[in-house]
């Protein structure tokens, strides 16, 4: 496991850098298509929780058997919503799908203020390529 980091984070540029530097401090090193899934995924989890959260309330991030396990906490207990329907070109809701799809794992569990998204992204390393 590589260490957690959980140092509070209020843009999505804070958040990008905190898990970019957990990828790239891990051994052996995580493949260049797993470091932009997990990036992306964390761009969007922080923004979403920024633009329809009421503002990242906890952030952490850690790797563990091969994932990269993100968690992000906001203060609205709504749940992500995906663009479908009549409402499909509106603002917002292209983003969940993404992150399902990138994410072999999503927990989203209410807390006392909010809620708490947590995502496992699989991690490559550039070992299994050689």
């Amino acid at each position: 496991m590589t260490g957690t980091q959980q140092t509070p984070v209020n843009k999505a540029a804070d958040a990008r850098d905190r898990v970019h530097e957990l990828l790239n401090a891990h051994r052996p090193q995580v493949d260049e298509l797993s470091t932009i899934d997990a990036l992306l995924v964390t761009s969007e989890l922080v923004t979403n929780a920024q633009r329809h959260g009421g503002g990242v309330a906890a952030f952490s991030v850690r790797i563990a058997a091969g994932l990269l396990e993100l968690t992000v906490a906001d203060r609205s207990p709504r749940h992500p919503a995906t663009a479908i329907g009549p409402e499909k070109f509106g603002v917002g809701g292209y983003g969940w799908p993404m992150i399902q799809k990138l994410t072999s794992c999503v927990v989203i569990v209410p807390t006392a203020d909010g809620k708490s998204i947590t995502v496992t992204v699989p991690l490559r390393s550039d070992l299994a390529d050689g």
